[in-house]
């Protein structure tokens, strides 16, 4: 019985079929041409969830624009119609644009980071609403529309 390489404590008679060398199941991986070390199967991450420095200035700049932009429509919006679930769809239409407009601008990259982004820039949006138009009281179905504002932005970057 051989040891693993990376395991030495795993004894094993697998071996990867490109070097020879011995692995364990827990580092084995399965490809089309059979099993290989993760050194031989050449793991990576997909190019949409690489994302580098200058998506996350894209994202930030995008994301800033876009809360200005929908916290001034998410006020005056609240100003016309102050039936408060309207409020709801509101946020939810603010958290696709943000969505839709952080994936557009970092080219369709997704990530946790870009997520984040969009979620502060969502809550900035309705801070802006909040305090240019209507004044500071908070409610309820604020805490809801902001969960289902950031629930819409998620997706939008998954």
């Amino acid at each position: 019985m051989n040891r693993c390489k990376r395991h030495p404590d795993k004894e094993t008679s697998l071996t990867c079929n490109k070097c020879g060398d011995p692995i364990c199941p827990r580092c084995m991986v399965q490809t089309p041409v059979g099993m290989r070390c993760p050194t031989c199967a050449k793991l990576s991450r997909l190019p949409t969830y690489q994302v580098t420095a200058p998506y996350y200035l894209r994202a930030i700049g995008a994301g800033a624009v876009l809360a200005v932009v929908c916290g001034v429509a998410w006020g005056f919006l609240q100003l016309i119609i102050p039936f408060f679930f309207f409020n709801i769809l509101i946020a939810a239409g603010a958290g696709y644009g943000i969505g839709e407009g952080i994936s557009i601008s970092t080219n369709r990259k997704s990530g946790t980071g870009l997520i984040i982004i969009a979620g502060t820039a969502l809550v900035l949006s309705y801070l802006i609403g909040a305090f240019t138009f209507w004044g500071w009281h908070f409610r309820f179905f604020d805490i809801v529309a902001l969960a289902v504002g950031i629930f819409v932005t998620t997706t939008r970057l998954r």
